[in-house]
């Protein structure tokens, strides 16, 4: 296997980002990765697993080895009259994987359709969208230790999966690599279609009765009409997490702004939309040099162009701040900062 030295990260993630690897190599199935573990000319570094780079922002080097994991696949592992079971290489590429179950008819996935990524990340970040999350079809993961080489299985509950949350995110970070995640879908999918602005999309199609694919083509219509394309525009997507506040938290916000966007999160809980409080606190389409916060949405920042990881560090910082003395809510940041 090939390794690279003062590699360019550049191309390796969707903001557009310059930043330097020690070392760079890839992997595309567990023995690769075993001897890049073993190998003597990386020992001692630091090391990194990096997928499609859609839910990173670099703000400096890399001073290590920078692992693609590139493990291919997609197998049918068991079916029955209700339910197919397919697994997935972590180095698929998350949206060819959605297509792939709806030219199927196999219901699960499809709301999250064009999702940026590949499947290794899915898990660790629980991703979603309209309505549905990785956790609702998710049936196992296998994933290798880094200690010791050895292969283990998860399954749901050993995830500990939670709102962009896992396991691999907290505990097991850097403890683990996934190879492969199988999941398990509908062959009798009962679609859901009242999330966000579906129904409103299929309805100005003219769709009373929608297939999956219908409800993919309408999830992908919504997505690229608000998210910018990063082979156009750098951006990692969603920077943000929705808060999940208490329910007197939302009222009092509510009362002042009657049009805040918040959803029940159970418990007493409201998941309120950071996109909507980013704008009601002026970011929207705020741009300065070669970076900023994308005009149609702002839970989106950007890169036009020559920004650097720190740039966009230092603005999410003034956005934080910003939502916080306006409204009281504190924001995390959803991509992964290096």
């Amino acid at each position: 296997m090939d390794i690279l030295r003062d590699a360019d990260l550049k191309p390796f993630n969707t903001f557009g980002i310059t930043a330097k690897a020690e070392a760079l190599a890839r992997f595309r199935d567990v023995d690769q990765l075993r001897t890049l573990l073993a190998a003597p000319e990386l020992a001692g570094m630091p090391r990194m697993i990096l997928g499609g780079g859609s839910n990173v922002l670099f703000t400096r080097d890399w001073p290590g080895a920078m692992l693609l994991n590139e493990v291919p696949g997609l197998d049918v592992v068991r079916e029955d009259d209700d339910h197919v079971w397919l697994k997935a290489g972590a180095g698929v590429v998350w949206h060819d994987l959605v297509m792939h179950t709806v030219a199927h008819g196999w219901g699960g996935l499809e709301n999250m359709s064009l999702i940026p990524g590949k499947v290794g990340a899915a898990p660790m970040q629980n991703i979603g969208a309209y309505g549905v999350e990785l956790k609702d079809t998710f049936d196992v993961l296998e994933a290798l230790k880094v200690d010791d080489g050895t292969v283990v299985t998860f399954r749901k509950d050993d995830c500990r999966f939670g709102y962009r949350e896992s396991y691999f995110k907290r505990e097991g970070r850097d403890r683990f690599v996934i190879l492969n995640v199988t999941f398990c879908l509908s062959k009798h999918p009962v679609l859901n279609t009242s999330y966000g602005n579906i129904a409103q999309e299929l309805a100005k199609r003219g769709i009373t009765a929608p297939t999956l694919r219908d409800v993919s083509d309408a999830v992908i219509a919504i997505r690229s009409s608000k998210l910018p394309d990063p082979r156009v525009l750098g951006n990692a997507g969603s920077f943000f997490k929705n808060p999940v506040v208490p329910a007197a938290v939302a009222d009092r916000i509510r009362a002042h702004h009657p049009d805040v966007s918040a959803y029940p999160a159970g418990e007493g809980q409201v998941k309120l939309a950071a996109g909507w409080l980013i704008e009601k606190a002026g970011w929207k389409g705020f741009r300065e040099d070669g970076y900023g916060v994308h005009k149609d949405q702002a839970l989106v920042l950007v890169n036009h162009g020559g920004a650097t990881g720190r740039n966009i560090f230092d603005l999410s910082t003034r956005i934080l701040r910003s939502v916080h003395e306006r409204f009281g809510v504190d924001l995390e940041r959803e991509v992964n900062i290096i």
